[in-house]
C-alpha cells in the first residue's frame, strides 16, 4: 500500500506546482527529515516521513503518474502501480536523472548534491564524498596585491608571502611517529566509508572512525601531531600582467595547500590603488589640466601628465573651457588584446580674478573691438566667461 495523505500538501506545494518547484521541496524537506540526521528517538517517525516525501516525489515529478494522480486520487496510482512499481518506474536513477545527473553515482545531480551534504555517496560504492578527490586535493588559498596604475599598464613582477600548509617533513606526510605506520580502520577495513542500508536504497557514509582515511594512527608524529602537514610560510614570485584591473585575480598553479593527491592554487586578487591624477575608465585613461586665457585664445603647446613622465600637447587657438582631447595610445593596454587605450585630457581655462591697470585696458579694448557693451549690468567678467562654457 502506498503512503497515504495528498502528495501535494506531503511537500508542501500547490497542485500548479512546476516540476523544478517540486524538486525544491522534495529536497529540502529529504534534507530534514532523513532518517540518519535526526535525533535516535525521531529515527522512526523520521523514516515514514522520509518514505512519504520520496513516494510523493516519485508520482509529482513523472508526468504520467502526476496526471492519473490529479485525475483520480491513490486509487488512481495503487490500480496502475503498486508502491514498489511506483519507485522501479522512477528507479531513484531516472528521478535523479531528471535533476540534472546521471542517477546514482551519475555526479552533478540533485541527489548526489543532496546525500553528499549528509556525508553519502549516493551509488553505495565507492569512497565517500568527504574521502572523494575533492578532500586528497588541496585547498586553494587567496591573497590579495595591491599595485598602482602605472604597473597595471606595464606590468610586474611581486615576490609576495603565503602561509599554507606543508608535508610534514618528519614523517613524510603520513602522520605517523618515524618507525611506526599508520594501520587498516577495522570498522570500514580501509575503505573509508561504511553502507548503510535505507529501504530502497544503500548509502555509503563517511566512516566515523578514520574519518573517510580508510587507516588509524597508533603513535602520532610529535611534529604534526597526526596531521601529516605543518604551516609554513612561503615567498613566491608572481608575475602580474600588464593591462589587469582592480578586481582581476591571477591563478598560480600549485601554490595553495598541499593535499595527498595533489597541490591547491593559489588566487592573487589585484587591488588597484587610487592615482593622485588619473581616473581609469576600462582601458582608458583621464585626467584634466588648467591653461591660461590667452593659451586658449591664442593656442600653445602645453605639457601634460602621462603614465610614463609627461606629454605635449597643442592646444589649438579658441579652445572652450571643459574641451577634452583624446591621446590616442596614451592609456592602457588590452590585457587580452595588448591594444592600448586613450588618455583622455580635459582643459579648464582659468579666469583671472585680478587685473592689472594696463591688462584691464587691454580686456576693455578687446571688447570694444569685440561690439561689447560693457555698461550693461552684466559684469565684464561674466561675459568673458561665456565664450567658453
Amino acid at each position: 500500500m502506498s503512503v497515504k495523505g495528498d502528495y501535494y500538501e506531503i511537500l508542501g506545494v500547490s497542485r500548479t506546482a512546476s516540476l523544478d518547484e517540486v524538486k525544491k521541496a522534495y529536497r529540502e524537506m529529504a534534507l530534514k527529515f532523513h532518517p540518519d540526521r535526526v535525533p535516535a528517538e525521531e529515527k522512526k517517525a523520521a523514516e515514514e516521513k522520509f518514505k512519504g516525501i520520496s513516494e510523493a516525489y516519485a508520482v509529482l515529478s513523472d508526468s504520467s503518474k502526476r496526471e492519473l494522480y490529479d485525475q483520480y486520487g491513490h486509487s488512481g496510482i495503487d490500480q496502475k502501480y503498486a508502491q514498489e512499481d511506483i519507485f522501479k518506474g522512477a528507479d531513484f536513477s531516472s528521478i535523479f536523472r531528471e535533476m540534472g545527473g546521471g542517477g546514482f553515482g551519475g555526479g552533478g545531480s540533485i541527489f548526489d548534491e543532496l546525500f553528499g551534504e549528509m556525508g553519502f555517496d549516493a551509488s553505495g560504492s565507492g569512497r565517500s564524498r568527504s574521502s572523494g578527490g575533492s578532500r586528497r586535493r588541496g585547498r586553494d588559498l587567496q591573497i590579495a596585491v595591491e599595485i598602482t596604475l602605472e604597473e597595471a599598464a606595464t606590468g610586474v613582477e611581486r615576490i609576495i608571502t603565503v602561509p599554507r600548509y606543508e608535508p610534514c617533513s618528519t614523517c613524510s606526510g603520513s602522520g605517523a611517529k618515524p618507525g611506526t605506520k599508520r594501520t587498516v580502520c577495522p570498522q570500514c577495513r580501509g575503505q573509508g566509508k561504511t553502507v548503510v542500508s535505507n529501504g530502497f536504497f544503500q548509502l555509503a557514509q563517511t566512516c566515523s572512525r578514520c574519518g573517510g582515511e580508510g587507516s588509524l594512527i597508533g603513535a602520532p608524529c610529535p611534529d604534526c601531531h597526526g596531521e601529516g602537514r605543518v604551516k609554513v610560510t612561503k615567498k613566491i614570485k608572481v608575475k602580474v600582467p600588464a593591462g589587469v584591473d582592480n578586481g582581476s585575480q591571477l591563478r598560480v598553479r600549485g601554490e595553495g595547500e598541499s593535499g595527498v593527491n595533489s597541490r591547491g592554487d593559489l588566487y592573487v586578487a589585484i587591488e588597484l590603488r587610487e592615482h593622485a591624477t588619473f581616473q581609469r575608465h576600462n582601458n582608458d585613461i583621464a585626467t584634466t589640466i588648467s591653461i591660461s586665457l590667452s593659451k586658449a585664445i591664442l593656442g600653445a603647446e602645453v605639457d601634460v601628465p602621462a603614465l610614463e613622465g609627461r606629454l605635449t600637447m597643442k592646444i589649438p587657438a579658441g579652445t572652450q573651457s571643459g574641451k577634452t582631447f583624446r591621446l590616442k595610445g596614451k592609456g592602457i593596454p588590452d590585457l587580452h588584446s595588448r591594444e592600448p587605450g586613450d588618455e583622455l585630457v580635459k582643459v579648464d581655462i582659468e579666469i583671472p580674478t585680478r587685473l592689472s591697470s594696463q591688462q584691464r585696458q587691454l580686456i576693455e579694448e578687446f571688447a570694444r573691438l569685440s561690439g561689447e557693451d560693457l555698461s550693461s549690468r552684466e559684469s565684464f567678467t561674466d561675459k568673458l566667461k561665456k565664450p567658453f562654457r
